[in-house]
């Protein structure tokens, strides 16, 4: 019973830690992540631009390896009609000896013949190959011009994705200027009374827009992205909410709604299919913060 007490304490601490120390224990907002979640608008631009760079390298390096594949079969089918053609020539110019030579004897007797008919035999069979070898090379030509991607065409590619991310960019600030724009007239903190008005209407849309003017301007970042996050998640965008609460917690890990914003984050995680930090998130709740309300809702939910 005493060792099950102790584990559970070291996980419970262990996690108080984890969270107090190192807010990337949240696991949002990580590019490298095989399925990321909670990314910024531009993160999300940059992982695109990241799979799209990624998508046309592998296509030009396959049709690269496709192209120096038949340039290699191309060599080959010139050394067969090399090879044919100088067989053609030598079967004509034993054609022309074998004719000239006792001309008048073989003429008269069926050697003559026989030399003839296995000599005609071997150029049709020279023809025969050449015209395979020709026909299998107009093939080749053919796939070379439909799939082949010169480096001019990668870097126009290239350029394309850049240039896409470079608008994207400006899109995004020229977007963020025009919100502001209406804002700047008004007081920090008249900003912040309305931004939580419409919090407690549960105008969340208009919300959103007057806590992001409060963190543009640095005006108490850490409580405007805790109530981001808390209007992300009453509208269940859980893997944005956790985003939120991990910015929060990194920019002021002692704000009086801690237990609640670490109690939303386990919800969230656990939303999302993360049980193990879910958990980790639960029981630091309980130990840290063991008479509040969330503390109890902690306990209902490992249960």
């Amino acid at each position: 019973m005493k060792k099950l007490i102790l584990a559970t304490t070291f996980v419970a601490i262990s996690s108080i830690s984890l969270f107090a120390l190192e807010p990337s224990a949240f696991g949002a907002g990580n590019l490298d992540n095989p399925t990321p979640y909670g990314l910024t608008s531009g993160e999300k631009t940059v992982l695109q631009n990241k799979k799209n760079l990624k998508q046309i390298v592998v296509k030009s390096n396959n049709q690269a390896n496709k192209v120096d594949s038949l340039r290699e079969r191309i060599d080959g089918l010139q050394s067969i009609v090399e090879s044919l053609s100088r067989k053609a020539q030598k079967n004509k110019i034993s054609l022309i000896d074998l004719k000239n030579k006792n001309s008048q004897e073989l003429e008269s007797s069926d050697e003559y013949e026989k030399r003839l008919s296995e000599i005609t035999a071997k150029n049709f069979e020279s023809i025969e190959k050449n015209s395979l070898v020709i026909q299998e090379l107009s093939e080749i030509i053919d796939t070379i011009n439909k799939s082949y991607v010169t480096k001019d065409e990668f870097n126009e590619l290239v350029n394309d994705v850049n240039k896409f991310k470079s608008l994207v960019a400006k899109e995004l600030k020229s977007a963020a200027k025009t919100k502001v724009s209406s804002l700047d007239k008004m007081s920090n903190s008249d900003v912040a009374n309305k931004a939580k008005a419409f919090y407690n209407k549960k105008y969340y849309t208009k919300g959103i827009e007057y806590y992001s003017h409060l963190i543009l301007k640095n005006y108490k970042p850490a409580n405007a992205h805790f109530m981001i996050g808390q209007m992300k998640f009453k509208r269940k965008n859980y893997a944005d909410a956790i985003s939120f609460y991990k910015k929060s917690a990194a920019l002021y890990s002692k704000a009086s709604y801690m237990p609640e914003l670490m109690l939303n984050t386990a919800i969230s995680m656990d939303k999302t299919g993360d049980k193990k930090n879910a958990n980790a998130f639960y029981n630091g709740v309980i130990a840290k913060y063991p008479d509040s309300p969330q503390a109890s809702s902690a306990k209902e939910y490992i249960k």
